[in-house]
């Protein structure tokens, strides 16, 4: 009894204690699940409170941002090129226009093998080598993602036949297109200018001028000529079409429409049949002419020869003909009237006389025998006619061409003098015509020497330099259109105009016109009796000096100036045409206008390596002078003269 009571007293105490510890385990499972329900509940939270938050800052903070690219994404924004404005002569001939064509299109960056693909491409439409140098040019000047032209200009039987092979090539597409055309081609091909593609150059100035957002979708802009200068006036205003797309990216339908502007058309002061019968007048020579109304400053004509065709340029010139024009010795792309610097020659003598009326260093009337030389220095400068021209004052100065009588003039006013009166006829200065790209010219002054050279023995200016400087040679340079200008303003009597080639802006839809008004930029102080003297000299020229050959039986007055300016210096010896190498003979010059009583016309003509004015410039002005006022074309040169008439002249001029 004593051990079945001990054992039951055992068995009871060991029973509590593990009903305590499942207790126990049981407590601590219930914690450790309730922690973690606790912890999941909040991590629940925390991403509903983070979902939440993307929500708010989705569907609240950034709903106008992401609803306007949603709007973007269903609407495309298609821009719409302007038609370029037309460019036309003073009486409405065209001489820059667009017409509509298709070309062939390549995305660069959307097509694997782009030789492969041009040779498939070619299989179906003609395509030349010419076309694939063009295509390679313009690839290494453009964004590999742009579309760029592999032909242009596609008949509709090459557009069928591509559209039925479409399929075959990615990234190839037809496009409609305006293209710029130039119908008389490489006349007036300076004065007018082209337009090319648009590269990286063109962007970067668009993009800092404000201009880039309405260029969007177009492919070309001005390069040079009036196309370049007036280039935000010919453009227009691009237009827009608000598309909806689907999510193919395929057009559905067009929501809105703005309407492009056309560019505005240029009506210009130049009279193209006139500038025809210039170009004609040179032939093979190279050079430069620019006519000039003196009583407006509007200019009739504007001639650098040789010219260049500006259509090889609209598509993108290939790379043989650039080579060819760029390369040429007859430099076509060197605009010669806006940029050529030339010594004046002796065409410079009627402003050297002016000047010394005006500033009181010789009168009209003084005559000084002429010995055919004028020395100075231990150097003796001489005239081409040996022995002299007699007993020679200002009148006759100017007709015979006296070099003598303008080393002493020049010697006696001084380099500074002389070029403070140059100065105020526009010499050694911009005219502000409107085309870009016009050098300056350089006209000589103590002040001028010390700004162009570095070394103090280059700086001095010596007296012996001011002779030449006389006579239109020294460092003397101008281009032909400063001495057309200067010209013009001597035949108006001091009445300064600006030059300018465009005369109206013709609203294309509207059709008003807006001029451009011309207005006397100054008026000089001279004295009509000095200006007389020179204007009557200069009509003696064509009536009895170095210029009465050319103008032999002429049917109006008119005054002028023979010129021929140095490219080499002789060092003393005499200049013998024949034995010099043409590139480096002479330029012969010839300034004129006419009538003399109400002159219409001023005008430069510079041949280069042309040798003598009379015989190679002054021609040229008078088939020039007989077109404009005659109507007549000249087909025969200017009657000969007889041997004593005209010949009393400067030799060289």
């Amino acid at each position: 009894m004593r051990k079945l009571f001990r054992s039951y007293r055992g068995s009871s105490s060991v029973v509590p204690r593990a009903a305590g510890k499942v207790l126990n385990n049981q407590q601590e499972s219930r914690y450790a699940f309730q922690v973690r329900m606790v912890v999941a509940a909040l991590f629940v939270l925390v991403l509903f409170g983070l979902l939440l938050t993307r929500f708010i800052w989705l569907q609240v903070v950034k709903h106008n941002e992401y609803m306007t690219l949603a709007e973007q994404n269903r609407i495309s924004l298609v821009p719409i090129q302007p038609s370029r404005g037309i460019i036309k002569d003073r009486n409405g001939v065209v001489l820059a226009h667009n017409f509509s064509a298709y070309t062939l299109e390549i995305t660069p960056s959307r097509v694997g093998d782009l030789e492969s693909a041009i040779n498939r491409l070619a299989e179906i439409v003609d395509i030349q080598p010419r076309d694939r140098r063009r295509f390679k040019k313009l690839l290494d000047e453009t964004k590999d993602f742009e579309s760029l032209p592999i032909r242009t200009r596609l008949s509709d039987e090459e557009v069928a036949r591509f559209a039925a092979n479409s399929y075959k090539f990615p990234g190839v597409e037809i496009k409609a297109r305006l293209f710029r055309q130039y119908p008389m081609g490489e006349v007036a091909s300076h004065l007018i200018g082209y337009i090319g593609r648009i590269n990286t150059t063109d962007m970067a100035g668009l993009e800092e001028q404000g201009a880039a957002p309405n260029y969007r979708g177009t492919d070309h802009i001005g390069k040079v000529g009036l196309e370049e200068h007036y280039e935000r006036i010919l453009h227009g205003t691009t237009g827009f079409e608000e598309v909806e797309i689907d999510s193919g990216g395929r057009a559905v339908r067009t929501l809105k429409r703005t309407q492009p502007v056309p560019g505005a058309d240029l009506i210009l002061s130049v009279d193209i049949e006139l500038q025809k019968v210039a170009e004609a007048a040179f032939g093979e020579n190279k050079g430069a002419l620019v006519a000039i109304d003196p009583a407006t400053g509007g200019v009739l004509a504007f001639v650098s020869k040789p010219g260049f065709d500006p259509n090889l340029f609209v598509d993108g010139i290939d790379p043989q003909s650039w080579n060819e024009l760029n390369t040429s010795p007859d430099k076509p792309l060197n605009n010669r009237a806006l940029r050529g610097e030339y010594p004046p020659g002796s065409t410079f003598k009627p402003f050297m006389a002016l000047a010394a009326q005006e500033g009181g260093f010789r009168s009209a009337n003084a005559a000084f025998a002429d010995p055919g030389f004028f020395s100075f220095g231990g150097h003796t400068f001489r005239d081409d006619k040996p022995g002299g021209h007699g007993l020679v004052d200002m009148y006759k100065s100017i007709v015979v061409s006296c070099d003598t009588y303008y080393y002493t003039l020049a010697n006696m006013m001084g380099i500074d003098n002389i070029s403070r009166f140059m100065a105020t006829l526009g010499f050694g200065s911009k005219t502000g015509i409107d085309v870009d790209g016009e050098r300056p010219g350089i006209l000589p002054s103590q002040e001028w020497k010390k700004a162009r050279f570095k070394k103090p023995e280059q700086q001095k200016w010596y007296a012996g330099e001011t002779i030449s400087i006389g006579i239109g040679q020294g460092y003397n340079a101008y281009t032909p259109l400063q001495l057309a200008h200067a010209t013009a303003t001597l035949a108006n009597r001091g009445v300064v105009f600006k030059p300018h080639l465009v005369q109206f802006v013709e609203d294309a839809r509207k059709g008003g016109k807006i001029p451009i008004e011309p207005k006397p930029v100054k008026t000089l102080p001279w004295k009509p009796e000095h200006v007389d003297v020179v204007l009557r000299a200069m009509a003696g020229v064509n009536k009895e000096g170095t210029g009465a050959r050319a103008f032999a039986g002429a049917g109006y007055t008119s005054a002028g100036k023979t010129g021929t300016a140095q490219v080499f210096s002789l060092k003393g010896s005499k200049y013998v045409e024949g034995a010099v190498k043409k590139h480096l003979r002479d330029h012969a010059w010839f300034t004129a206008f006419a009538p003399v009583e109400t002159p219409r016309i001023a005008l430069a003509v510079l041949v280069e390596n042309g040798g003598f004015g009379a015989q190679a410039a002054a021609p040229i002005a008078r088939q020039v002078l007989d077109y404009y006022l005659l109507g007549k074309k000249a087909n025969q040169p200017a009657p000969e003269l007889p041997p004593e008439v005209g010949e009393e002249g400067h030799e060289h001029d």
